[in-house]
């Protein structure tokens, strides 16, 4: 798989049925290793590993419907509280990051109203602060560590 712009991490890979399969330690089960996965499981790991976020917060592929059609968050993490506080958009590393992107972020966060907006394919990433008084986000240099 393709190196990506975050740090090496260890996972579990094996294969199955001419597929690679990659160990994903939050849903504890192996999934089809896909370029899109590979980034989800280094983004996961940058959250726990470099960012102190507890695994027990974070969610992946969270279902919700919009419009009357089943949408999957990649990434969900929440606050103590239990509210939606990052939504995660993980994108292939061969697939631009454009408006697109941001618009589908921005249409999950119209439901989740998580207060950050993550926006990666695993070389460039981009983090936006959610400003819901003005109806707008506010782009970051990074995402804050977890407190």
């Amino acid at each position: 798989m393709q190196k990506l712009n975050l740090p090496t991490y260890n996972f579990k890979l094996k294969s199955s049925e001419n597929k690679t399969l990659i160990f994903d330690k939050l849903r504890k089960k192996y999934m089809v290793l896909t370029p899109e996965e590979w980034v989800r499981q280094h983004y996961v790991s940058f959250l726990i590993e470099e960012k102190n976020y507890p695994t027990t917060l974070i969610a992946l592929e969270k279902q919700l419907i919009i419009n009357n059609r089943k949408k999957r968050t990649d990434i969900l993490v929440f606050n103590k509280e239990g509210n939606h506080e990052i939504i995660v958009e993980c994108k292939a590393p061969s697939i631009k990051i454009t408006q697109d992107t941001f618009d589908q972020i921005a249409r999950y966060n119209l439901k989740l109203k998580a207060t950050f907006l993550i926006v990666t394919n695993g070389l460039e990433h981009f983090y936006c602060k959610m400003d819901f008084e003005n109806e707008t986000y506010v782009f970051l240099k990074e995402i804050p560590n977890y407190k």
